[in-house]
Parts: structure tokens; sequence; C-alpha cells
């Protein structure tokens, strides 16, 4: 499923129009996007939840030479899903 088709299904499940669907869904990235970039957290219960993890700074090689390389650290965002979402995956 792609945005556009997303937007269409939240459209016809909220019954609103397909312009709202889609600004909903931008706010939702949107805010979703700040939180994490100030080092929150977005817990929606039964969904999952959205977190910022640190990765170490390593060494890795380079996959052409062999010659290793040196990978600074960063921070990496992630999710977790929760029950109610793994359970309807496995139904």
């Amino acid at each position: 499923m792609n945005k556009g088709q997303l937007i269409d299904k939240i459209a016809e499940g909220a019954d609103i129009t397909k312009a709202s669907a889609g600004r909903a869904l931008d706010s939702l990235i949107s805010t979703v996007s700040l939180e994490l970039a100030i080092g929150g957290d977005v817990a929606l219960v039964g969904f999952g939840t959205f977190r910022v993890s640190d990765r170490a700074a390593r060494t890795g090689r380079n996959p052409q030479t062999g010659a290793e390389i040196q990978i600074a650290a960063s921070k990496a965002p992630g999710f977790k899903a929760g029950k109610a979402l793994k359970d309807s995956c496995n139904t």
C-alpha cells in the first residue's frame, strides 16, 4: 500500500474527504518526525512505539576494496509493534 492508497482508506473509514485525510496523514507524519527529532517517543497504545536509538561509532569495511572505514555514531529512528498489532498479523 502506498501513501495515496492509505489516504483513500483513511477517507473511506473516517467518512471524510481525501483532501482532509491527506492533511491528517501529513500532520501525523510531521508530528511524529518532530517529536523524534527532539528526542521524544511517540506511543500509540495497541499499535506501537516510535523511538530514536543511538548507534555507536564502529569500524566497517568497504565491500569493493576491503579497506577498513570508520562509521560515525548516529541516531536511528525505530518502531516497536504493540501487542494488538502483532496479534492482528498472526490471526
